[in-house]
């Protein structure tokens, strides 16, 4: 939603909105940001609406029961999702959607930052902000450039995807993440058709490999017969090393899955007129993108990683790109809401468990709750009861700040805290007061 604010306000368009979370006199860095590009911000009551709103734009996250909503409809004032608009706005652009269950947001950051670097002057709608925009003192999700280039983030969870008829599309992975694998399989699909010109997968993983259109546009791991093949991977300290057809890439991120992002952002290049050396040139200068295997500092020996990873494969990467900076991993998640935790809970059981180090440990605290009617049939510590059942090597803690203090007695010099989960808004503010206290005296 922020986005898209803020493309509409680069474009001329009086724009305003709301959030639950706005607060006049305590105001949230985003909410400031909002207001200093001129988008007005109201508190979630109704308020902001009035007759002269030419469109109220939801997500599907809103209810009927929403106040705002429920006044609009009485003044008569037409209502649109979130996704009609995006898919309006990019319909008359040539642009590239980036699609999969995983690595959306760092792929439509790595194609936005070659393109800009190559002097394409793309805009970009994503899922999360550019450091290199943030610097800008934006919130950095969000940039209007001057060519008919738009790269955006195609969303499946709501299914969304299909509402997008994009020039280029990309589909990174298909993991089970808020939809069972056949109702995944059967909108990607949908975006793959609603494709106007290439469409390119990711041939290392198998249910996207079942919808290449053509295998000289596809990326892969130590893949053969494909266009873009990765190989001789490395990771010295907080950055990435491979090949992609002869040609050696460095990049200031951790992570394999990084690898597989990075030959995705250079198929996508590939495919509209720019080089495997240039993107590879581009990706050395790449500055990440906020809470993706973010280093939020180091104190003591001791590294604090924030993440935005949410579901099962996520977090395992995560844990994963983590090992090979930290002698132990203290891998902390805290659930994103009842409905995905009871969606995905089993699958977090097993993929966690399996992934962590003999000397590693997984820490859940209690479900970040945003409000809602939902079923919280299964909790954080049912499922923390069941993964300590297989090892002794997790803990719960019900509020997360009850961890700091076994955080400040147990971590030691090279071990790495990665916090992870999505919606809480406090998440990173939280990963800072981790920073600051873990070595206190």
């Amino acid at each position: 939603m922020s986005a898209i604010a803020q493309y509409l306000k680069g474009i001329g368009k009086k724009v305003s909105g709301s959030d639950r979370l706005f607060n006049e006199e305590k105001k949230m860095l985003i909410q400031e940001q909002f207001e200093q590009q001129d988008i007005h911000c109201y508190f979630q009551d109704g308020s902001g609406i009035n007759q002269q709103i030419d469109v109220l734009v939801i997500s599907t996250a809103i209810e009927e029961s929403n106040i705002e909503l429920q006044k609009a409809r009485s003044l008569g004032i037409p209502v649109m999702k979130r996704s009609e608009l995006l898919a309006a706005i990019s319909s008359n652009k040539k642009t590239i959607a980036v699609g999969g269950t995983s690595g959306k947001s760092t792929t439509t950051a790595m194609i936005f930052h070659i393109m800009q670097a190559c002097g394409w002057e793309p805009s970009v709608m994503n899922g999360a902000g550019l450091t290199s925009l943030q610097k800008k003192g934006l919130p950095g999700n969000a940039w209007v450039g001057k060519s008919d280039w738009l790269v955006i983030e195609a969303d499946e969870s709501d299914g969304s995807i299909v509402n997008y008829v994009p020039k280029v599309g990309v589909l990174l992975n298909v993991d089970r993440d808020h939809k069972e694998y056949d109702e995944l399989m059967s909108l990607f699909e949908t975006f793959k058709d609603n494709t106007r010109d290439k469409f390119i997968v990711n041939q290392s993983h198998t249910l996207s490999r079942q919808l290449s259109q053509n295998k000289a546009y596809d990326f892969g791991v130590d893949e053969k017969e494909i266009g873009f093949s990765g190989s001789e991977f490395e990771q010295k300290g907080f950055s990435i090393s491979f090949k992609c057809n002869d040609i050696r890439f460095l990049i200031p991120v951790i992570g394999k899955h990084n690898m597989e992002n990075a030959l995705a952002a250079t198929a996508v290049c590939n495919a509209v007129g720019i080089t495997t050396g240039q993107c590879a040139e581009a990706l050395q200068n790449y500055e990440g993108i906020y809470r993706r295997t973010q280093l939020t500092g180091e104190a003591s020996g001791i590294f604090v990683i924030d993440d935005f990873a949410h579901n099962p494969a996520e977090i395992v990467c995560a844990i994963r790109a983590c090992q090979s900076v930290g002698k132990r991993v203290f891998a902390w998640f805290q659930p994103h809401g009842y409905g995905p935790l009871k969606f995905m809970y089993k699958e977090l059981e097993e993929n966690v468990l399996s992934a962590l180090r003999e000397n590693d440990f997984f820490l859940l605290s209690d479900v970040y709750y945003a409000g809602g009617t939902i079923n919280k049939e299964i909790t954080a510590e049912e499922v923390a009861v069941e993964m300590r059942e297989k090892s002794d090597h997790v803990l719960f803690f019900p509020d997360r700040k009850d961890m700091l203090p076994y955080l400040k007695q147990n971590c030691r010099v090279g071990d790495v805290i990665l916090i992870m989960g999505a919606r809480d808004t406090t998440l990173s503010d939280f990963a800072e007061e981790m920073l600051e206290k873990i070595t206190q005296s």
